[in-house]
């Protein structure tokens, strides 16, 4: 018998193929982790070998952990990763439990008033406010120098919500009989059998979430007063202006070179999504090919 043929994205890869992925999978390594080797190294560096090297450390000779002393010590930092921590969680949650009841209605055929509304919520993604009019929005609410200013304007994201209406529409309309047959209403069935089996859309919408909460600067700069600022908010002026905030306790900035300063704060601004993330990375493809495939 002769050998069965097998297509050609089956077979083996030739040797040169596999030394260009290897070689293209490191050059993407070094692309990425470079700069962050530098980042964090920078930041451990003293403000000698700082100035001696151009503002720029490779790998520092004596690092040091004084810029991170100096920031957090001086209580500007600290408040903000408060302010931004909470913000994150409690949003991110409010966000959740928005999306997963309108997703669920919206999903749900028969609903009246189901269609328009979701038209309209559409319209909103195609033709978003500008900033004039959310800004006179949020201070007739009474929301300005408000923490919920940097929730409430953006408590639902229509791709989010698209996500899981598709999710939620590509469970089994077997199990939704099912529960109805066993009694079950309509929050009921969300909690026994639709959340359940959405752990992976969920995971992955909770993620977008909260990496946008976290990393929002722009609400912040626009709606509330330097003393309130998220974490974001304190390291844009670290890193673009250059230099640091007032203290309002002491009346004193930090004292340490402003390049070590600048890289510290960006060190603690970004380690937190980094912790985060490899615990839901398993749930992030699946959740969203899936939630995207019949929406």
């Amino acid at each position: 018998m002769s050998a069965q043929v097998r297509p050609g994205w089956m077979e083996k890869p030739k040797p040169l193929t596999q030394v260009g992925k290897v070689l293209a999978l490191a050059t993407v390594v070094l692309l990425v982790c470079v700069p962050f080797l530098v980042i964090v190294s920078t930041s451990l560096a003293s403000t000698e070998e700082v100035v001696d090297n151009g503002g720029w450390v490779l790998w520092p000779t004596e690092p040091s952990l004084k810029a991170y002393r100096d920031i957090l010590d001086g209580g500007i930092v600290t408040h903000a990763l408060g302010v931004s921590a909470g913000v994150t969680i409690v949003g991110t949650l409010l966000s959740l439990a928005c999306t997963v009841t309108l997703a669920y209605a919206l999903s749900r055929p028969g609903v009246f008033g189901a269609r328009p509304v979701l038209l309209l919520i559409l319209f909103t993604f195609l033709f978003p406010p500008g900033m004039i009019p959310s800004f006179l929005l949020v201070k007739e609410l009474g929301l300005l120098d408000s923490y919920a200013s940097l929730v409430l304007p953006v408590l639902v994201n229509v791709f989010n919500l698209v996500v899981l209406r598709g999710f939620f529409q590509g469970i089994p309309e077997e199990l939704y009989e099912a529960a109805r047959l066993d009694g079950a209403g309509d929050w009921r069935v969300l909690f026994s059998v639709v959340l359940p089996l959405s752990k992976a859309a969920l995971a992955v919408v909770g993620l977008f979430y909260a990496v946008a909460y976290w990393n929002s600067w722009f609400y912040a700069s626009l709606y509330l007063e330097s003393d309130h600022w998220p974490l974001q908010q304190v390291l844009r002026t670290y890193v673009v202006a250059g230099s640091g905030l007032t203290d309002a306790t002491t009346g004193e900035g930090t004292v340490t070179a402003p390049q070590t300063t600048q890289m510290a704060v960006l060190v603690i601004a970004t380690v937190p999504i980094l912790l985060v993330y490899p615990f839901l990375q398993k749930y992030f493809t699946k959740g969203v090919l899936t939630g995207a495939v019949k929406s």
